[in-house]
């Protein structure tokens, strides 16, 4: 049986294995890593090593124990509390409001990882103070950061026109951050339809009572809130204005909060959600090491030999979306573009079209928590049962990876082709 075989048969049984029983998908994935990388790959423990998520690793934790100290000091609940002003007390309108500053932000230059490690964790307090699906709200953040990601200032796009400019075809700006906004938008308005009034899976009062440890909030902020306030500012233009590394930002303004709150911040270091960031270290770690085995380019250059353009267009984009749910999707597109190249210059496709829908199968599938993106929403998702809502986060994923690319690939590759 071939290597490849045996890696995909390997992730096959983690998900159901991980599914059906109660343990955590991250344990099954590192005890694969290590058997299918040495046993069938042939490669050394070091070689496996370099793929675990180091920098993923130190966002999640750092982003998620300084909203665990701002939470425990009644910040969050300033912050939400100053939200639903904003919105006028209309509660309805806050994953909106949530979804049009992920996309401003990642249209005018921030990467979209780092808009949502900045929104998602207030986001999740939103939904959890006002009773709002956080499957939505986190859902929502996620495409509304997607939404600008292809814009000729972002990052996404900045990378994608690069590329195709270097190739001599021609893919206009315009059209590739309209493709991406449009899904998006549609995207999150079937979420808000369809999913807004669904049961969210909830913690036992028990559970729910020891998850509500939060200070009330009245009257103005005391000298820590406001320090708290200025660490988070401090934790935005350093991230944004200077790109550095967020997860560093974040423990350093966290244990700065921690030294001068100590008696209330002792446990806030039980807010970093260990269980998520065991299954994404092991998840991940598996797919680099079959990256660096050569076994994801080699599902791709498949995808890319079946026959017929059309339908190589559509499996490309199949591959990318079911790729790009646990890896980068960044180094996914720096991937597959360079593969679609030889095919649109030897077809009548529409540069723009396949490019788009690439882009666009690629990243709405960061939805996934083996994403750091979906990782994010499941670390700081509050009085929910974190094993049930994983699979409301998998469920969803799933439906994307299944349709995202069919509609991308019908509305963009199909029409002009």
């Amino acid at each position: 049986m071939s290597p490849e075989v045996i890696s995909i048969g390997a992730l096959l049984v983690m998900f159901v294995v991980g599914t059906v029983l109660p343990i955590n998908l991250g344990i099954l994935a590192f005890v694969a890593t290590f058997t299918v990388g040495t046993a069938s790959l042939g490669l050394t423990e070091d070689e496996i090593f370099e793929g675990f998520p180091v920098e993923l690793f130190l966002t999640i934790v750092g982003v998620t124990y300084l909203f665990s100290v701002a939470r425990r000091n009644g910040t969050i609940d300033l912050l939400v509390a100053a939200g639903v002003r904003l919105v006028r007390g209309k509660v309805a309108l806050i994953p909106w409001v949530l979804f049009l500053v992920a996309a401003l932000l990642t249209a005018f230059g921030t990467f979209t990882p780092a808009a949502v490690a900045i929104l998602v964790p207030v986001a999740m307090n939103f939904a959890y103070r006002y009773k709002l699906n956080p499957l939505v709200v986190g859902m929502m953040v996620i495409s509304g950061g997607h939404a600008g990601a292809f814009s000729p200032l972002a990052v996404s796009g900045a990378l994608v026109l690069g590329m195709v400019d270097k190739t001599g075809l021609h893919v206009s700006p315009v059209a590739l951050f309209t493709a991406s906004f449009v899904i998006n938008l549609v995207l999150s308005l079937l979420t808000y339809v369809l999913l807004a009034k669904r049961p969210v899976p909830l913690l036992d009062q028990d559970e729910a009572a020891d998850e509500d440890e939060d200070p009330a909030v009245s009257g103005r902020p005391d000298w820590r809130q406001w320090l708290t306030l200025a660490c988070l500012l401090g934790l935005v233009v350093g991230a944004l204005g200077f790109q550095l590394e967020i997860g560093f930002l974040a423990l350093v303004a966290g244990a700065l909060l921690a030294l001068v709150d100590m008696k209330r911040q002792e446990k806030a270091v039980d807010g970093i959600s260990w269980a998520t960031l065991l299954l994404v270290a092991g998840m991940m770690t598996y797919i680099a090491m079959l990256e660096k085995a050569g076994v994801i380019e080699e599902i791709s250059e498949h995808a890319a030999n079946l026959g017929a353009p059309l339908v190589v267009a559509l499996f490309l984009c199949f591959t990318v979306a079911v790729t790009s749910a646990f890896a980068s999707s960044t180094a996914i597109l720096t991937a597959i573009i360079p593969i679609a190249v030889p095919l649109l210059l030897s077809s009548h496709l529409s540069a723009a079209g396949l490019i788009a829908a690439l882009a666009v199968s690629t990243t709405i599938v960061d939805t996934s928590p083996f994403s750091t993106n979906g990782a994010l929403v499941l670390a700081n998702a509050r009085g929910v049962d974190a094993r049930r809502f994983y699979r409301q986060v998998i469920g969803y994923t799933g439906g994307i990876v299944a349709l995202g690319p069919v509609v991308a690939w019908g509305a963009l590759v199909l029409p002009w082709s």
